[in-house]
């Protein structure tokens, strides 16, 4: 049996864990603001036992390994997902893509919104995956750092291709080799989060801001940008922007975009680093321009035509939501199987129409189109070839470096 340190969080960690859950990514809507609305105490209390306890100093010899699978005696499948986060019908009564995928196959599921925020969550969890317990979850969805630990402490199921053959070839360019989880073996994303450059164009005079050069920059600025308090989102923008991979990049690299930032905050030309709150200063023009994220985007321009986006030049940030089948489930195959049915072009158009995330699924754009054309043609859910490509993942972090660079990270927003 292999033996692990226990992987304690830092306070950097927490203070980090605790910016994302009261107004960052963590607090991220999915649709409508709704995900922070469930944490509170509890989430915290998640974060109190993450870093009291750390995860178990020892993997078992067979975490990990397929639980008998029950799946062609029970048809059923019990899936966690976050809030507002799956289509439902205009009466808010059924979940037609669910319920179509049960009329197909004869599977019954088990869906429950009880996925708040990915520390409470895997608080939740984490006690039963590390005594090599069953959860009581075929398949859950979590974003992708989660992911990466739970894959790397060996809790998570290597998925069968077998069943997946529409997830196989459908699967974006851009979601299908993450560093924590090259080739998808044990993963497949839900959905995808960009960070972008967001402004409004009557607060810039009609003037384009499309790079991040010209937030930290441009005098005709100062005083009204903002990035975000989230570190792999602010940082891995100014790498890009300095010519730099965030999926390659050195401590000397860090230090520099931590550098970048500082001398705008010594001008003021930052106004402040924010949580999801920059949405109605920029909805107001008090900020004219910052990083945000393109979920917020979609919703603040349904109300105020003068809220736009760019993508810059150098590229941008992407994280991602993704579907994992726990260590000890009883239903692999099942969970497979849905996984599988959400990359049918048809079925991901339904629910991108509904979620208004970024589709991690190729071949969708004339099936959305049937729905709505609007959406088909916004490249915040449907990123063309030349934004896909643009697209940048900010790397796995260890334990050590995480810490280190988020008390860097606190130290230049201040918190």
């Amino acid at each position: 049996m292999e033996s692990y340190e226990p992987e304690r969080l830092s306070s950097a960690q927490l203070a980090a864990m605790r910016r994302s859950l009261t107004s960052g990514r963590g607090a991220l809507t999915r649709r409508s603001l709704l995900r922070a609305s469930g944490m509170g105490a509890l989430a915290l209390g998640g974060m109190a036992t993450l870093g009291a306890c750390g995860i178990p100093p020892a993997k078992r010899a067979d975490a990990g390994a397929a639980s008998d699978d029950h799946s062609a005696e029970e048809k059923e499948v019990t899936f966690s997902n976050w809030t507002e986060y799956m289509d439902v019908s205009e009466d808010e009564k059924g979940r037609p893509t669910l319920e179509a995928f049960t009329k197909r196959t004869g599977i019954r599921v088990k869906y429950t919104e009880d996925i708040n925020d990915n520390v409470e969550f895997f608080g939740k969890i984490k006690p039963q995956l590390a005594a090599g317990q069953n959860t009581g979850r075929d398949l859950i969805c979590v974003t992708d750092w989660l992911a990466a630990r739970i894959i790397r402490l060996g809790w998570a199921q290597k998925l069968d291709p077998s069943n997946l053959p529409h997830a196989f070839a459908n699967v974006s360019a851009q979601f299908r080799t993450p560093d924590w989880d090259p080739g998808r073996a044990y993963s497949y994303p839900w959905t995808g989060i960009p960070t972008v450059i967001a402004y409004n164009v009557k607060a810039t005079g009609g003037r384009k801001v499309d790079s991040v050069t010209q937030l930290l920059d441009d005098p005709k600025l100062k005083g009204r940008v903002s990035f975000l308090s989230e570190m792999r989102d602010t940082i891995g923008m100014t790498l890009l922007d300095q010519g730099k991979d965030p999926g390659k990049f050195t401590d000397t690299d860090f230090d520099g975009a931590i550098g970048r930032l500082q001398k705008a905050v010594d001008k003021k030309q930052i106004r402040r680093f924010t949580g999801n709150d920059y949405t109605a200063d920029l909805s107001k023009g008090d900020i004219a321009a910052c990083v945000g994220w393109a979920g917020d985007i979609i919703q603040l321009q349904a109300d105020n035509p003068d809220i736009r986006f760019a993508i810059p030049a150098a590229g941008y940030i992407t994280s991602s939501d993704n579907l994992l089948v726990p260590a000890q489930a009883r239903h692999k195959t099942n969970a497979e199987k849905l996984i599988d049915y959400y990359y049918e072009p048809p079925v991901a158009a339904q629910l991108a129409a509904y979620i208004n995330y970024v589709c991690p699924v190729d071949g969708v754009r004339d099936e959305l189109a049937k729905i709505d054309e609007s959406m088909a043609s916004n490249t915040l859910i449907l990123p063309d070839k030349e934004m896909a490509a643009k697209s940048r993942s900010f790397r796995s972090l260890s334990s050590k470096e995480e810490t280190a660079y988020e008390e860097k990270f606190a130290k230049l927003i201040g918190a």
